[in-house]
């Protein structure tokens, strides 16, 4: 019985860590200890704070083999969705913030976002090619409800002809549904609707501010019958607690109108690692153990192996499986036929700099 009040203890309604590991860039650390004196007593419920930073540039580049854009453009630090998996989690410690609590309690909002970035497009040396839209965190968070950034981002890409794709978890995706069908007439835009799990009760801790698995869905078929291009990612896939959905999850997806699908395993870097192993003592103790030992198979026995080539997908017997059972059911449901992939091809040939201004609204 004490462990459970201990498991309980450690649950925050609506939030996903279920502490905060310390930033490994300060110099000290401090640690609450019960020394017999009167405590405040902990919250359950931990409000959301948001600062402003200033931004020096937009967008950020990698060369990743791995991934299939070389920029990307992310308008907040840390996410609300407070999802335990997430692999942007351990960048919150370049902000002296934690990865844990802090991640999706303290977010940053980049003032100046779209100047910056009307700067670089108009860059003489740019070179248009499709821009990620939620490389890091979700564009589509509740913050962006209040802030309106992603869709000022969605306008001037517009007006500039300028390919984007996104990624996101959230409906509010549907509020800019104008600017999106704009921009499919113009092949500039595919977005990735994530799907995790069709579990509600699992979602509610997994993903606690995250769009519900039916709200997904009906996103997508919002989209696909709105013309825009559509697919879904399944990811992360979790061995021991997500896997076995993985036919069922793409049923769904087709079955709402989704064109395109990829997947990734769940990935583990830095201080995800001890995070999601608390999450899943607080949460389903008893598949603790298999789950964690599942991963470790598909990482060499490790928690996470970075290396490209492997970072997405894993290796073993158990990462081969689910490559296996994916392109199966994809081949089975008509998603990924090249006719589709042709269709989710974005236009760079339109593209005109913002500095053109007298051009842009045509």
């Amino acid at each position: 019985m004490s462990t459970n009040r201990h498991r309980d203890a450690m649950v925050r309604k609506g939030r996903g860590a279920t502490f905060d590991p310390r930033n490994r860039f300060a110099p000290t650390v401090s640690e609450a200890v019960d020394d017999g004196w009167w405590q405040e007593a902990v919250p359950e419920r931990l409000a959301t704070e948001v600062r402003d930073e200033r931004t020096r540039s937009a967008l950020s580049w990698n060369t990743s083999p791995d991934l299939p854009f070389d920029r990307s453009l992310n308008p907040y630090r840390g996410c609300e969705h407070g999802c335990i998996y997430c692999y942007a989690r351990p960048s919150h410690a370049y902000w002296d913030l934690s990865p844990g609590l802090d991640f999706e309690t303290r977010l940053i909002t980049r003032n100046g976002l779209v100047e910056r970035l009307e700067e670089e497009l108009g860059k003489p040396g740019y070179v248009c090619r499709p821009i990620a839209l939620s490389g890091n965190t979700d564009c589509y968070q509740p913050l962006e409800a209040e802030r309106r950034t992603t869709r000022a981002i969605l306008e001037l890409l517009l007006a500039c002809r300028h390919p984007v794709s996104i990624v996101t978890k959230s409906a509010l995706v549907l509020r800019d549904l104008d600017l999106l069908r704009d921009l499919a007439g113009h092949r500039l835009v595919r977005v990735m609707v994530s799907l995790t799990s069709l579990d509600s009760d699992l979602k509610r801790t997994l993903e606690p501010r995250a769009a519900s698995p039916g709200a997904r869905l009906r996103v997508i078929g919002t989209l696909a019958e709105a013309g825009v291009p559509v697919g879904t990612l399944v990811a992360p896939v979790i061995p021991g607690l997500t896997d076995h959905e993985m036919e069922r999850l793409l049923g769904a997806a087709r079955e709402a109108g989704a064109d395109w699908a990829g997947w990734t395993l769940l990935r583990l870097p830095r201080e995800v690692a001890p995070l999601f192993a608390a999450w899943l003592e607080a949460h389903y103790p008893e598949r603790a153990a298999k789950v964690m030992s599942l991963i470790r198979q598909c990482r060499g026995g490790l928690d996470y192996d970075p290396r490209f080539g492997h970072r997405m997908r894993g290796q073993g017997v158990f990462a081969d499986l689910l490559e296996q059972r994916f392109r199966t059911v994809c081949r089975r449901l008509g998603l990924n036929a090249p006719a589709t992939s042709e269709a989710m091809r974005l236009d760079t040939t339109a593209f005109r700099p913002p500095r053109a201004q007298g051009d842009l609204f045509d």
